[in-house]
């Protein structure tokens, strides 16, 4: 015996899997088993080599970051099951805070992280320009960009994050940008 209640539930996950199917086809991935080529991970650089084409400001971030985050990460980035986003704290206490305002070295490792694994249930699924505008909000959130930033492929590698000086770059980091 079926009650509608329990279609429409049927229908929803139904509907839901086949949406995450179609989204999957088209998402990088590496097959297991396989070798990975660099073609076939997508590298990101502090410099800005490997961000593909697209924009995004932060007011288009803030409207993305409601729908989207903030009921893992809070209304304002301080709060939630995801953790903190902005924020400041001192890196030098017994319990450090890291956020992305005062513990990531380079803007561009923000928006590869939020293009590799943000949302958790959909990782790749921004887009370019959805990825840039998240980016800008969470650094907005974060102290680093004003109200009315814009960031593409040009600007986010010129973002000076407030703790650069606060990582050693690795050795393939320090010979790449010798390029």
């Amino acid at each position: 015996m079926s009650t509608p209640r329990a279609s429409v539930a049927v229908a929803f996950a139904f509907a839901a899997s086949a949406h995450a199917a179609a989204l999957g086809r088209d998402l990088p991935h590496t097959p297991l088993g396989k070798p990975l080529t660099a073609a076939s991970v997508p590298t990101l650089w502090p410099d800005g080599r490997g961000l593909p084409a697209g924009q995004g400001s932060v007011t288009d971030g803030r409207r993305l970051y409601a729908d989207r985050c903030q009921s893992c990460h809070g209304e304002l980035g301080t709060g939630g099951s995801g953790g903190h986003l902005a924020g400041r704290s001192a890196l030098a206490g017994p319990h450090p805070d890291r956020t992305v305002g005062n513990y990531w070295p380079y803007a561009t490792t923000v928006f590869d992280y939020i293009r590799r694994a943000m949302p958790p249930q959909a990782p790749w699924s921004l887009t370019a320009d959805e990825t840039y505008a998240l980016t800008a909000y969470v650094l907005h959130l974060g102290g680093v960009l004003p109200a009315d930033a814009v960031l593409d492929a040009r600007s986010l590698p010129a973002v000076r994050m407030p703790n650069r000086e606060g990582f050693v770059p690795s050795p393939e980091a320090r010979d790449a940008g010798a390029r």
